[in-house]
């Protein structure tokens, strides 16, 4: 039982790596190529989300560092 839970955890942790390595490079791209049909408008969501969170005040903080610890334990 507990290899069936390690083999999903290490395939939703290698899964999330992979995602913000994607989501990196549509960063990247978006700022290099602007707003084009294979990357979207990434730039644009991230900000929205950013102020999204910001006007949210304290659940906006608590969401963000709970989010940053998500992405951070490796």
């Amino acid at each position: 039982m507990s290899n069936i839970i390690n083999l999903v955890s290490d395939f939703v942790k290698g899964l999330t790596s992979i995602l913000i390595s994607v989501l990196a490079l549509g960063v990247v791209t978006g700022i290099v190529f602007g707003n084009t049909f294979f990357v979207g408008d990434v730039v644009g969501n991230l900000t929205a989300l950013v102020q999204g969170l910001g006007d949210s005040g304290l659940v906006g903080l608590i969401v963000a560092i709970i989010l940053i610890n998500l992405f951070s334990s490796k």
